[in-house]
């Protein structure tokens, strides 16, 4: 199987008073095949975001390892890791994260700058190209402060994507919007996905997490159950139909 992410007995243990600790992450086993759409749910304090950290390196493992397109990445040092992280994965929150003293464009092209990996004509084009493919090229000298969470939330997915990643990660990408950015958004992922992108989020929205072609569900630590719903297709997919099956098998699950 062509794994792009797998991480196997996954442990991470958190330090909460002087010989006291709680173990978040209990021996997670994890596999994702190049070019699936994962999404993770849970109740609050379940490990689901912890669990997107560490298999993307943005947190140390306690224990464990993780496997990133062929690389043990929690052997890696921080340097090496930071450069993974910059150029071959994408970041979406739900908080946007954009800074505030850039434009959408620069916003957008900052990392691909930092990486140095392509010259700053090509990494320009791909960002008109973005921005066209997202509804918000004629924002790109704009203050963050003068646009809609829902346009701040696609500069955020433009930035993610701007060095081609192989993977996007996203914590709770919708959280912040309301119904119509987040369908939106939703849109944006499922057509990123369908060329190739492979997603993993981190939700507590059935809608959102119906888009997914197999949800992880985790409680207290570790992944209880799966469940698969196969490829979302925005033309032929039932998604009332998604919704309502993912919802019976979470309600089975006690979410």
């Amino acid at each position: 199987m062509n794994y792009i992410l797998e991480a196997k007995e996954l442990c991470k243990i958190y330090s909460t008073g002087k010989n006291n600790s709680q173990e978040i992450l209990k021996k997670v086993d994890i596999a994702i095949t190049q070019g699936e759409f994962i999404s993770v749910m849970g109740p609050s304090g379940s490990g689901k975001s912890t669990l997107l950290y560490n298999v993307s390196g943005m947190d140390a493992a306690s224990s464990g390892t993780v496997v990133f397109d062929g690389a043990e990445i929690t052997a890696l040092r921080e340097k090496d890791l930071a450069a993974i992280r910059l150029t071959r994965m994408g970041f979406v929150f739900q908080q946007f994260n954009l800074l505030k003293n850039l434009s959408i464009f620069d916003n957008i092209i900052l990392s691909a700058y930092m990486a140095k990996k392509e010259s700053r004509e090509e990494i320009n084009a791909r960002a008109w190209a973005l921005m066209e493919r997202t509804g918000i090229k004629d924002l790109a000298d704009s203050d963050i402060t003068q646009v809609s969470g829902g346009q701040l939330q696609r500069a955020a997915i433009c930035r993610a994507l701007i060095s081609n990643p192989p993977i996007v990660f996203g914590d709770e990408p919708t959280g912040a919007l309301n119904s119509k950015a987040s369908r939106e958004i939703m849109d944006i992922f499922a057509e990123i996905n369908a060329l190739g992108t492979t997603v993993m989020l981190v939700t507590h929205d059935v809608k959102v997490a119906s888009r997914s072609e197999r949800v992880l569900y985790m409680t207290d630590g570790v992944i209880a159950a799966e469940k698969h719903l196969g490829k979302f297709n925005k033309e032929t997919s039932n998604e009332k139909s998604r919704e309502e099956e993912l919802s019976d098998w979470l309600m089975n699950q006690g979410f």
